[in-house]
């Protein structure tokens, strides 16, 4: 990378729905308080398309004025595994299935899990759950994603 172009992260999760959402909202946040001119997308291993983001994700992340609402669901695809320098994942099987479904990954850093960020091993799934999840898996993916973008060095917009 020539050290020009933002910085391009996609966050994965099961069905683009709940973390992976969140996620995409919590470091485009983050990434403008610090300036950068960051590209940020989230996708699912599931496939699911066209799926708003679930209501309690939508409401934990009003809690912070992040605006999820408009987001809609899509599947990882060869072309967002391409654009991306980063693939943060929320638990170990999301890793696996996408080492599996694009071998040339097999052997590249590129894909990383987001909770090793936080001294964790997975950020826990609340979909079906009380708003409390949410707020608990939103402030997890809060912590890891600001650890993880505070070790990047900043590119200019």
């Amino acid at each position: 990378m020539d050290g020009t172009r933002p910085y391009h992260l996609l966050f994965v999760c099961t069905a683009n729905i709940c973390r992976s959402p969140m996620a995409e909202g919590l470091a485009r946040r983050y990434a403008e308080e610090r300036g950068w001119g960051a590209r940020i997308r989230s996708a699912g291993t599931m496939g699911l398309i066209d799926k708003s983001a679930a209501k309690n994700a939508v409401r934990v992340m009003r809690e912070l004025d992040i605006d999820i609402s408009a987001h809609k669901s899509q599947g990882v695809t060869e072309e967002l595994v391409g654009w991306a320098d980063h693939i943060l994942v929320m638990e170990l099987r999301h890793a696996i299935k996408l080492r599996e479904r694009y071998p040339h990954l097999s052997d590249s850093d590129r894909i990383l899990q987001l909770a090793s960020f936080g001294g964790m091993m997975e950020i826990a799934d609340p979909v079906g759950g009380w708003r409390w999840r949410f707020r608990r898996s939103r402030d997890e993916i809060r912590r890891c994603t600001e650890t993880f973008m505070d070790n990047l060095p900043p590119r200019p917009r």
